[in-house]
Formats: C-alpha cells, structure tokens, sequence
C-alpha cells in the first residue's frame, strides 16, 4: 500500500482550494472465477485490481476522482485537477495520519490465493457431479466457483489511516430438469467472508444436490392461480423483498434526497408490532460484514425497525451531513471507482414467537413461498414483484401441491404492516446488491412470516379459490 507521507501529501494539496474535508480510498483486488458446465471447465479468469479513489467535501457537495496510476507525480497532479472544482479560502493546511489498529473479527486460515486451481476445479466437480448424480431428469449442470480477497486502506484529513482485508469465497450451482415438454431450474450459491475453509462445512455436494431437489420439485408442478390471499414465506433468501422493497429505502442516499418513503418516519411505527429489523455488519464471517466500512469506520449493528418502529436509517458520512445527523458506518463501495455511499450489509428480519406449522395452520387457502427468486422494485414508491421459486399452495391448513409461474406482488410499507406472524429461525442467503456504488456483497434474511394478505400473480383466469 501507498507510504503514509505520500498520502498525505495528496490529502494536503486537495484541501488548498477550501474543501473542508478530504478522503482517500486505496485498493489492491485480487479475483479469480471458475465455470463449469456439465462436468467440464468452461471458463477461468484471473484478474488483480489496484487504485484509488479521491474524495473532497466542501460543505454538503462532494467531488470525486479515480486512478490506477499510483505515482506519486500523478496522485499530486488528480489532487490539483480535482481540488480546481472548488473556489475558496484554504481551512486546513496540515495533515497528520495516524493508524488505527484493531483484532481482526473475520479470521481466514485458507487464503484463496494459496489454494491450488486444480483443487478449486475438484470442489466444482464434486458439486456438478452430486447435482447430475440426483435424478436422471437433470440434463444440464452450470456451475461457478469465485473468490475475491481485497485489501483497503483509508485516510482522511482528520487524520485517521486504516486498512482492511475483506475475502469472499461462492459456489453456485445451476441446473436444468426436463421430462418431454416439461423444463424447469433450480440453484443454490452459499458464500462467505471466509477463505476456501468455508467449503468443509458448505459442502460441495449438498450445494449441487439443492439445486436439483429445487429442479425436480417444481419439474411436475401446476401452474399456480391468482388472486389476494395470505401468503407464508420461508426464511433465508425470502428476506429480498425486505432487502429491496424496504432495506434501499432506509438508506441515507434515497433519505437525504427525499425520495424515500420513510422519510421524516423516525419513531413512528411503520411496521407490524412483531416486527423488527437490523442491518449487522459485524457477524463474523457473514457475506456482507467487514471489519471496516469503506470510510474507515468501525462496522455496527444497526436497528432500523423495533416492534413496529422506525429506529434508524444507514447513514453515510456526506448524506449524514445533509441530514443533520451521525454515520452509522453504512459506508460501502464496490471499488475505488466508484465514491461511496450509504448501502446495506447483512439485512434481517430478526426471530420472533411463531412456529411455521401455526402459520400454517391458521389459513384455509393461500401460498407457502418457500424460495424467492428475482424481481423488480420501484425504490421511489416500494412497489415490487417477486417471482416464487419453489411455491406450494395451502389448503384447509395444511401445505398441499407444489404450485409454479407465481409472482408476489404489492407495496414493501404496505407488507410491513400486513407482517402478522414471525418465526424463530432465522437464516441469511448471500447476493450481490447493485446501486450508485456498484455491486457490492451483501445478505438478506429472516425467519419464516406470514403475510395476511398478498396479491398473487399466476395463471392467468385462475382463480385464489379454485
């Protein structure tokens, strides 16, 4: 990484044109991906990033620019271009970095750039195999293995200098079922902040036996009827409508814009009572944490919704400014190229007192979403649809035919409220989020809930009581 001297330098000569405040963000990537299809290596790619991103306030308007020439000539030269797009009185003159060190909450003891390729091919064979191995309908296995280690270093005119190693590791399976006419897929991709030791416990073969089971169930499935009508969604990845219907309307970047509909909420209830929701980027070794955000800020757990109510956005430090208020060290990029802002980590319906045979249970006909799979939101209004991956219709309180083609559709406030059950297990699925600041890892999740009411989108000229 760049010597401190030199960093300082380049923070001292963006703050002579009056910016109040200066940031710089160094990064040294290294990334390597693997795909294999039906057994055989399709593709391998292998790439090292290095740069910085430049950043400088001046009140509550910013100013950013980025380069992978990192001599020191030119890192003075991007500082002087850049401080040229502000016009007052120097308020500070000197800079004086000192680090900040701290114990490492996410521990890898298999760094991916010691693992052998060979091995890493073995993990994907081992993950294809079990995957084709399921059933005798699975025709096609598409599969990806990734990892990433990164090393950050922050520093900024108030002189705090911190670095970070992030590794993220993923394995994901694709798979095609047919039987005549009949086609359908199924997927599973587990990852983490750990090294390749996360696959002895996500192991290969069960990611590649998921994935068809997902297939094969839905394979023979009738199409699924429409209407409103109460709907379970199981927990781990049924978190995205939260994460995306919810979650981007909580940062600070929609906030301090106006263009959130929680705007002005805090402490108002805007969620069902048995409802409450954090955004935690300290779990360790979760997809989304990291010891740092990406302005040199500790990670927190931050509670966005207590029982019902609104308790916190993510708050970056330039939105913070415009918003009158603190970080909450939600700041995330997904490289020097892009000037950070305020985004989610690990994003979560936390548990609550229900069990999922009561939800269950109590409903005479409606839809158990057992996996989500994409959608769209409008994040100015909260309007989305999701499609239903793995679906079931309930009958008579009792889960009954798998059911496919449905969409969840309606309003992420308007869900919140309708929330009237929560369940006690919660699980997380990893996904990669993309917003202002690029695609950056991030998880969702929750315990399975139950919806009181939801529109579903299936057949069409079905009928909710067919």
């Amino acid at each position: 990484m760049l010597e401190i001297k030199v960093l300082e330098k380049v923070l001292e000569t963006a703050l002579k044109t009056g910016g109040d405040f200066a940031e710089i963000f160094e990064e040294k990537n290294y990334r390597n991906s693997i795909s294999m299809l039906n057994g055989k290596v399709e593709d391998v790619n292998s790439g090292v990033r290095r740069g910085i991103g430049l950043r400088i306030y001046h009140g509550l308007e910013s100013v950013y620019a980025y380069t992978n020439d990192l001599n020191e000539e030119n890192l003075i030269k991007t500082a002087k271009q850049l401080s040229a797009a502000i016009d007052d009185q120097q308020v500070i003159e000197h800079v004086k970095l000192q680090e900040v060190t701290y114990e490492n909450a996410h521990p890898v003891t298999l760094y991916p750039k010691t693992f052998p390729m060979e091995k890493k091919v073995a993990l994907l064979k081992r993950a294809n195999d079990a995957a084709m191995a399921y059933d005798a309908h699975i025709q096609k296995a598409m599969s990806f293995l990734m990892d990433e280690e990164q090393h950050v270093a922050i520093a900024n005119s108030e002189g705090r200098y911190i670095q970070d190693t992030r590794v993220h590791t993923r394995l994901g399976v694709t798979v095609i079922a047919e039987d005549g006419d009949l086609h359908e897929t199924g997927s599973c991709a587990p990852g983490s902040s750990k090294g390749m030791e996360f696959y002895e416990e996500a192991l290969p073969e069960e990611t590649g036996k998921e994935a068809a089971r997902a297939a094969m169930q839905m394979l023979y499935a009738d199409d699924c009827p429409s209407g409103t009508m109460p709907v379970v969604i199981e927990n781990g990845f049924g978190g995205v409508i939260f994460h995306e219907a919810c979650g981007h309307a909580l940062e600070a970047a929609a906030v301090a814009k106006g263009q959130s509909v929680f705007c002005g909420k805090l402490g108002q209830k805007i969620a069902s009572e048995c409802v409450t929701a954090v955004d935690d980027g300290t779990i360790p070794n979760a997809w989304g944490s990291e010891n740092i955000d990406d302005e040199g800020n500790f990670q927190q757990r931050r509670v966005l919704i207590e029982n019902g109510i609104l308790k916190s956005y993510m708050i970056d430090r330039l939105n913070g400014r415009r918003m009158g208020m603190e970080s909450t060290s939600s700041s995330r990029r997904e490289s020097y190229k892009y000037e950070t802002t305020s985004r989610m980590s690990n994003t979560f319906i936390t548990e609550g007192n229900d069990t999922l045979e009561d939800m269950i249970a109590g409903i005479s006909y409606g839809l158990y979403a057992k996996s989500l799979g994409g959608g769209s939101v409008d994040p100015s209004t909260g309007d989305f649809n999701f499609s239903v991956r793995e679906g079931y219709l309930i009958k008579d309180g009792k889960i009954s035919k798998p059911v496919k083609g449905a969409t969840l559709i309606g309003n992420g406030a308007d869900v919140l409220m309708k929330i009237d059950m929560v369940g006690k297990n919660v699980l997380r699925a990893p996904g990669m989020c993309g917003a202002s600041s690029g695609s950056i890892p991030t998880d969702v999740g929750q315990p399975p809930l139950r919806v009181s009411a939801m529109i579903v989108g299936g057949k069409e000229g079905g009928s909710a009581n067919e």
